[in-house]
């Protein structure tokens, strides 16, 4: 998966304009030229077309909604417009998000700055939540493609770790021993839903 991810971050910053099924498709192609693999276009366009069906962290949907009672929600993703669109219709269901912006709609992927300014600009225009104001906290997984670019344009930010801070535990976005000098997240969870009670009780402590 790491060497996959290389692949199409790769093809990202090549054809940032490329929806990511079609990306995801040529990264596989590419990964299974590189080990020598015969790969028909029934295996890898499927492939491409299948991000909707993958399933969420067990503490993903039930955070979410807890988050949801205390903040907007907003999904600044790389992936296509059909992709996103089933994850949050069947995956993330029932959470609720107040906008979703992708990098087909913007015309790159993170870590673009672009990306992020899209989402400064129409998170004021849409929902009236002003970065310029603290309003707007990031929160991701992926150290190269949230948190880099959060420390350079100095928006305040929760790594979601799943293992990244320890060693052999990087997966796809990285581990901390790479990105620890680039990145400056203020708060760091294993989960969202540590993240999500972690906000609740600091909910309920203000109104004993």
């Amino acid at each position: 998966m790491q060497r996959l991810d290389e692949l199409a971050s790769a093809h990202q910053e090549r054809t940032p304009a490329l929806p990511y099924n079609e990306l995801l498709v040529m990264s596989l192609s590419d990964l299974a030229h590189e080990m020598g693999i015969p790969l028909p276009d029934s295996i890898s366009e499927p492939f491409g077309n299948s991000v909707g069906t993958w399933r969420t962290f067990p503490d993903t949907v039930a955070g979410l909604q807890k988050l949801a009672k205390h903040y907007k929600l907003i999904i600044l993703s790389n992936v296509d417009n059909a992709n996103i669109t089933a994850t949050v219709d069947k995956q993330l269901s029932p959470a609720h998000f107040d906008a979703v912006y992708t990098a087909q709609e913007i015309g790159s992927y993170k870590p673009a700055h672009a990306n992020f300014k899209y989402l400064f600009a129409h998170a004021k225009a849409d929902l009236g939540i002003d970065r310029h104001r603290g309003e707007l906290l990031h929160v991701a997984r992926s150290l190269s493609a949230d948190h880099v670019p959060a420390k350079e344009l100095g928006l305040r930010s929760v790594w979601i770790s799943r293992g990244g801070e320890k060693k052999g535990g990087e997966g796809v976005g990285g581990g901390l021993d790479g990105y620890k000098d680039i990145t400056a997240f203020e708060w760091r969870f294993d989960t969202i839903g540590d993240f999500a009670n972690e906000v609740e009780r600091q909910f309920a402590a203000k109104k004993t």
